[in-house]
């Protein structure tokens, strides 16, 4: 019997013992579960503090629009987070809220949901403290306080908040350890950014999943539909353990400072443990309040951008009246004394308006020493106005110095008159700029119609206007050197230099390197100018040019015209040579340019191939003058025998200021 009795005993303690157990286990896994779907029915489940009120129509309001505010709403009782093993319980929790700011353009500063110890805030500050902490407990680990903030300014301390329209994660500081742009990806998988000020309702589902310390969050307009299927947040948060206490209250603080928005709550829904918390739905919430903002003066801000646009505006209308000003004043052209006596100078302005401006679309051609433009020129004259083509060259000097002394041979060369030459109109001095106006050939260049136009149509230039412009160009070069009142050596002798006109009539032009020499004097110059390939020997040695030194540049000249190759190559290649050694070897109707077959005179091509040979002859003395070479051409005089020689000697360095 007292066995029996011990049993019994026995069991019914063991019994006690289990239902104490179970008893403390099922304390130890209470969950907290609610929903608020509006706050006008549930008030006193809340605990609301400074601003925070429930609006008629059952909307949570943290804060209105006034400045440096904060407010907020606490669930008034505790959850318990820890478990028995001292880890984070799992959590979820789902809100919807509409921020509408105090202008369009102007809204702050911003709302949290919070894990707090107390159900408020004491001490908190507004501003950037968000109603959460003030300046001295900030980054107190004694505050035991998470929060997820919804910040609309450039946030805290202006260093580690930096971007507004964030959301951030808050360890007992205002500083966040973790933050993104307010962002939502889309069905694609694109990530699209929206403004938490728009006035729209905005979801937000956050889930803390305790055994992975796992923290997410979803954002987005409810206009969607849909939640997200990516949250914008996947953190491991850790540090959320030295945070918990058993026991916290959830909740939401919100503030305004210098800049303010009103921070609404529609619905709420809360729930600890692995079951999510209750679905929001939207149609079962009060309205959204109204997106009005308060109408509001130009700030300080606005009104000093609005000055220094204006500010800046206006300098900028009297530098440009400044600068038409001065460009008037450059086209009027403000005269110098010695400028004044030579009357063949154009006006700048006239030449301005003849060429467009000296657009691109009007140039002609191009050189070492300036560009050529087409222009129209307008003339009076006492019967009615006309038009005449020009050609415009625009050349900048080395030196201005050289300017005046420049001009006064350009005006000498001016008086210069011969059917084989370009008529040079006139000048025009503009800046540092000279222009030269000269008579306007409308067939080009001889370059152009050696080499350019066959390439392109197949036209090959006839061995009787090979024949007729070399001579022409010996007569023009004969009116220069001995014709005319005073020696012009010319200096830049070539094909490009050489236009022809519609009779096929050569024109030697550009005398931008001429120079004019007394007869009876003698050259002093000492810089090396003209273009290689043309340069007689004796200008690399001492840069003394002379009516020689032409007669070589024409006797290249001539050989390229009956040859059609040019003077020089990249190699050791020398026309002059190569012709040589065909004629010394009997056989210099070989250097004739095979474009022309069987379509040239032997005779007048063995004649213009000798006389060019002697004209490139490496010893100045031994060349003949123009006037021979002319009557060599003519017929009126016989080619002497020549001799045989080579510019392997006396082949050229290149000079510093001569042109390729």
């Amino acid at each position: 019997m007292g066995e029996t009795r011990s049993m019994i005993t026995f069991f019914l303690l063991v019994t006690f013992l289990q239902i104490i157990f179970l008893a403390h286990r099922a304390a130890g896994e209470t969950t907290t579960e609610f929903i608020f779907q509006g706050f006008k029915v549930n008030q006193s489940k809340l605990q609301l503090e400074e601003d925070a009120t429930i609006t008629p129509n059952g909307l949570l309001r943290l804060t209105n629009r006034n400045s440096d505010r904060a407010g907020t709403a606490f669930y008034n009782k505790p959850v318990r987070l820890l478990d028995n093993n001292s880890t984070v319980r799992s959590f979820s929790t789902s809100f919807i809220f509409v921020i509408i700011p105090s202008s369009s353009n102007n809204g702050g500063f911003g709302f949290t949901f919070t894990l707090s110890p107390t159900p408020n805030r004491p001490d908190a500050e507004t501003a950037q403290y968000l109603g959460l902490l003030n300046e001295d407990d900030d980054g107190d680990p004694d505050n035991h306080v998470f929060a997820v903030e919804f910040d609309t300014v450039q946030g805290y301390k202006d260093s580690t908040d930096r971007i507004g329209n964030h959301i951030g994660l808050n360890f007992n500081s205002l500083s966040s350890l973790v933050q993104e742009p307010v962002a939502y990806y889309d069905k694609e998988g694109h990530k699209e950014d929206f403004q938490l000020t728009s006035g729209e309702p905005i979801q937000v589902f956050m889930d803390y999943h305790g055994p992975t310390r796992t923290l997410t969050i979803t954002v987005y307009p409810t206009r969607l539909g849909s939640k997200p299927t990516t949250p914008l947040i996947s953190q491991k948060v850790p540090k959320l353990l030295e945070i918990v206490q058993e026991e916290m209250f959830v909740g939401f603080t919100a503030a305004t400072g210098d800049k303010s928005s009103a921070h609404y709550v529609m619905g709420w829904s809360f729930s600890t443990g692995p079951v999510p918390a209750a679905t929001l739905n939207l149609t079962d919430l009060p309205p959204p309040p109204p997106n009005t903002a308060k109408k509001r003066g130009l700030n300080k801000e606005i009104i000093s951008l609005v000055v220094s646009l204006t500010t800046v505006i206006t300098i900028m209308l009297v530098l440009l009246f400044i600068l038409m000003m001065y460009k008037r004043r450059l086209q009027e052209e403000v005269l110098e004394d010695w400028e004044l006596d030579h009357p063949h100078r154009f006006r700048y302005k006239d030449l301005h308006t003849a060429t467009d401006g000296f657009k691109d679309n009007r140039i002609i051609g191009t050189g070492g020493f300036g560009t050529v433009y087409k222009g129209i020129i307008t003339t009076t004259s006492s019967s009615s106005p006309s038009s005449d083509e020009i050609a415009v060259k625009k050349i900048t000097p080395n030196s201005i110095q050289g300017v005046r002394e420049f001009v006064a041979e350009i005006e000498s060369l001016g008086r210069l008159r011969h059917k084989n030459l370009v008529n040079l109109q006139g000048w025009c001095k503009h800046g540092n700029d000279l222009l030269l106006i000269y008579d306007y050939i409308p067939n080009g260049s001889l370059d152009s119609l050696l080499y350019s136009k066959p390439r392109l149509c197949g036209a090959v230039l006839t061995w009787d206007a090979r024949f007729q412009i070399a001579k022409g160009i010996a007569s023009g070069l004969l009116y220069l050197h001995e014709e005319w009142e005073k020696i012009v050596i010319h200096r830049d002798v070539k094909p490009s230099n050489v236009l022809i006109d519609d009779q096929m009539n050569p024109r030697l032009g550009d005398f931008g390197l001429a120079r004019l020499y007394e007869r009876g004097s003698l050259s002093h110059t000492t810089v090396v100018v003209g273009t290689i390939g043309y340069m007689a020997p004796e200008l690399t040695r001492n840069g003394n040019s002379s009516s020689a030194s032409d007669v070589f540049a024409f006797g290249v000249l001539l050989l390229e015209i009956v040859s059609g190759r040019k003077p020089t190559d990249s190699g050791s290649f020398f026309l002059a040579d190569w012709v040589m050694e065909m004629h010394a070897s009997g056989q210099v109707l070989r250097a004739v340019d095979s474009r022309l077959g069987s379509g040239y005179d032997e005779e007048e091509a063995r004649l213009a191939l000798v006389v060019g040979l002697l004209c490139c002859h490496p010893k100045r003395g031994s060349r003949p003058a123009m006037r021979m070479v002319l009557r060599y051409l003519n017929g009126d005089e016989g080619v002497p025998e020549v001799e045989v020689y080579s510019h392997s000697s006396s082949r050229y360095s290149l000079p510093s200021d001569s042109k390729e």
